[in-house]
C-alpha cells in the first residue's frame, strides 16, 4: 500500500458539517472517496435520514445496513495499486436503539416490540438528545470495530453529519445524556462515545461557500467547537469556488462598450450596443462576485485551519464529477 501524506494522519472519523444549501453531503462523499485509496476501506454514513448519499451516487435507499456503494481510485493505473471501498450506512434512531439493545442487553426481538408499540418514537421526542446519542454511537462504534484478525474494519469513516447550527449539539453527547442518566448503561455508552469524538482521532470538518452567511457560521461553528465542546476542528471545505474568468488588471479596466458593440458587430451579431451594455452588466457583477470571494476567503484564512477549495461543477453532481473533486482533495491534502 502506497504511503501519502496528509493533513489528517491518525484520524479515523472525519465529521463534516455546514449550513444547508453548502454542499455538505457532496462534499462528505467525495472526502470518502478521496480516502478510500490503495484499497482502503470506509464507511460514509448519512444522519438525517435525507437519502441524499442515494441519490449522489444513483443508488436505491439505503436501509439500515452497511453495503458497499463505490470503488475509490488506485494510485496506479497496472492494477498493482488497487482502489479501495466505499460503503454506505443511513442511520435512524429506531435502527441505532435496536443495535444499542442488542449490544448491551441482548434484546434485539424486545426492541422490535418496542418499535411496533411507537415507545421508540416516544423516547426520541421526550429525550431528544438521546436519538443523537444513537446516533453519534453508532458511527464511533463503526470507527472502532476491530477484525477478529486485531485490524480496524474500516480504515476511515465519514459523518455526514447535522447542518453547524446543530453540530455542536448533536456532537456534545454527554452534555446530551446529563439530563438522560446521570450512572447506569445509557451514561457509560455516551462517555465512550464523546471520549472518541473529543480525541485526535475525530476531526470535524466545515464546508462553506464563498458567500457572507455560510461563512459566518462556519465561524461561528469554529468557535462553538473550539470552546464549549473541546473538539478537534479540521479543515475548511470552500464548496462551489467560482472560477475568475479574466485578470485582476482586466477586471479593473472599464469596460469599453463601444469596442465592444463594434466587434459584436464584426462577428456577425445584431442590436451591439444592447449586447455590448449586457456584457459590460455581466463584468462588472463578475468582478463583484469575486471581489466577495476573496474578502470572504480572507475571513475564513484568519480561523487557521487547512483549507481546501472545491469548484462550482456547472454540469451537476454525478459519480464522474464526485471522482473528481475527490481527486481535488487528495491533492490538496485533505486524504
Amino acid at each position: 500500500m502506497t504511503a501519502r501524506d496528509t493533513d489528517w494522519d491518525g484520524v479515523r472519523l472525519h465529521v463534516v458539517t455546514g449550513k444547508g444549501g453548502t454542499g455538505k453531503t457532496t462534499v462528505a462523499a467525495a472526502l470518502a472517496l478521496a480516502l478510500a485509496h490503495s484499497g482502503r476501506k470506509v464507511l460514509l454514513i448519512e444522519a438525517e435520514g435525507r437519502q441524499g448519499i442515494a441519490r449522489l451516487f444513483d443508488r436505491p435507499p439505503l436501509p439500515y445496513e452497511e453495503r458497499k456503494i463505490a470503488i475509490g481510485p488506485g494510485e496506479a493505473d497496472d492494477g498493482r495499486d488497487p482502489g479501495g471501498d466505499v460503503y454506505a450506512l443511513a442511520i435512524d434512531p429506531e435502527g441505532a436503539l435496536l443495535d444499542y439493545l442488542q449490544m448491551f442487553y441482548n434484546m434485539r426481538s424486545a426492541g422490535h416490540v418496542l418499535t411496533r408499540l411507537g415507545l421508540v418514537d416516544f423516547a426520541t421526542t421526550i429525550a431528544p438528545g438521546l436519538s443523537d446519542v444513537l446516533v453519534t454511537g453508532k458511527a464511533t462504534e463503526a470507527a472502532r470495530r476491530k477484525q477478529q484478525g486485531g485490524g480496524y474494519v474500516y480504515d476511515s469513516v465519514v459523518l455526514d453529519a447535522p447542518p453547524t447550527g446543530r453540530v455542536g449539539r448533536f456532537l456534545n453527547v454527554s452534555a446530551e445524556v446529563s439530563g438522560l442518566a446521570k450512572v447506569g448503561p445509557i451514561r457509560a455508552h455516551a462517555d465512550t462515545v464523546a471520549r472518541v469524538i473529543k480525541s485526535p482521532q475525530t476531526a470535524v470538518h466545515l464546508v462553506s461557500t464563498l458567500e457572507e452567511m455560510p461563512v459566518q457560521e462556519a465561524l461561528d461553528g469554529i468557535a462553538e467547537l473550539r470552546g464549549v465542546t473541546g473538539m478537534q476542528v479540521g479543515g475548511i471545505v470552500i464548496n462551489m469556488a467560482r472560477p475568475a474568468v479574466l485578470s485582476q488588471e482586466e477586471l479593473k479596466a472599464p469596460p469599453d462598450v463601444p469596442a465592444m458593440a463594434k466587434a459584436l458587430g464584426t462577428a456577425g451579431l445584431h442590436s451591439t450596443e444592447t449586447l455590448a451594455e449586457a456584457l459590460a452588466d455581466g463584468l462588472a457583477e463578475h468582478a463583484r462576485q469575486l471581489e466577495l470571494q476573496d474578502r470572504e476567503r480572507t475571513e475564513l484564512e484568519a480561523a487557521g485551519q487547512p483549507i481546501y477549495t472545491l469548484p462550482m461543477v456547472a454540469e451537476g453532481i454525478d459519480l464522474a464529477a464526485l471522482h473528481r473533486l475527490a481527486a481535488e482533495l487528495r491533492d490538496q491534502g485533505a486524504a
